[in-house]
């Protein structure tokens, strides 16, 4: 399948999700959710954004400085705000890292480690945001606890698999470009890599407890803290309409499992949701700012194929 089909086929999915729910649930927590939204959850938001930002784009310039692709942190700060933007405005929910890739790329002359950097940065957060929540989802008390010999049984799956594939893939020369990838840009760097995703994701938990909070939700913070990590680790699918779509239905699944009630879980979702996107207004000064340094010869950058890391 093209790139085009793979990008249509994840915006339907999100689209699906966001249809069943509104099937199932009605309008009624999605109207909930837009209600309860006030200015103080929309600057909380936005003030927990600026180290989540920071310590992204940080963690950014890790993993490009690794790939011989160096990024100053005031420019990558600037550019993860934009990304932010398109992310949460744009179908498909990844388009600005695509944006900030290929630009990133293409200013430091070599695009593909510009692509490169990116995906890896972000498969780094994620891995960083599992290796949190599993921990959580097994200690927890919750109705989305995860079994102990379960996860050490999967964990040691996913170790062999990983090793056996490296030892393949080492043979070949796109083999040998991961290794050097993940030597150079994340191993290498692992405690600032480590650090800067952790942080991120204790920004992200907070903003996602005052949205709870906001949509009404009154349940203790160690009942709402696995619920949480979980729909963070549904956010990275990237199958949604910019950004909408697995988190409402992992909110509404669990919220429900938690006797919470799967409205609550939309309700929240969906302030969570304009929480960041209020949150990434700052990327619209970026990309006016931009425009209007950018020479009237210059195309603008293309937003070709789609990468999610």
């Amino acid at each position: 399948m093209s790139r085009a089909g793979w990008a249509w086929l994840r915006l339907a999915g999100g689209a699906a999700v966001l249809g069943v729910l509104l099937w199932r649930l009605g309008s009624g927590p999605f109207l909930t959710g837009l209600r309860t939204v006030d200015a103080t959850a929309l600057v909380a938001g936005a003030l927990l954004a600026v180290p989540v930002t920071v310590c992204c784009a940080w963690r950014w310039t890790l993993v490009a400085h690794g790939l011989r692709v160096p990024l100053p942190l005031p420019a990558a700060v600037a550019a993860y705000y934009r990304s932010q933007l398109l992310n949460t405005t744009l179908p498909g929910g990844v388009l600005g890292d695509v944006h900030r890739a290929v630009r990133h790329g293409r200013d430091a002359g070599h695009t593909g480690r510009g692509l490169r950097a990116v995906a890896w940065e972000r498969f780094a957060g994620q891995v960083v945001l599992v290796a949190v929540a599993v921990p959580v989802l097994v200690l927890l008390p919750s109705p989305v606890r995860l079994p102990f010999p379960l996860v050490v049984a999967g964990a040691a799956v996913l170790a062999l698999g990983t090793r056996l594939l490296v030892r393949a893939g080492g043979r070949t020369r796109g083999g040998r470009a991961v290794r050097r990838d993940v030597r150079h840009g994340l191993l290498r760097r692992w405690p600032g890599v480590l650090a800067a995703s952790a942080l991120a994701v204790s920004g992200h938990v907070a903003t996602f407890l005052v949205a709870a909070r906001t949509a009404g939700v009154t349940a203790p913070v160690l009942t709402l803290l696995p619920l949480a990590l979980l729909v963070l680790v549904a956010m990275g699918v990237p199958a949604n309409v910019a950004g909408w779509g697995p988190r409402e239905g992992i909110a509404a699944w669990a919220f429900g499992a938690a006797g919470l009630g799967a409205e609550a879980g939309v309700a929240t979702a969906v302030v969570y949701g304009v929480m960041a996107m209020v949150a990434s207004l700052p990327g619209l000064v970026v990309l006016l700012v931009g425009r209007s340094r950018a020479p009237a010869a210059e195309p603008p950058p293309g937003l070709e194929g789609v990468c999610h890391g």
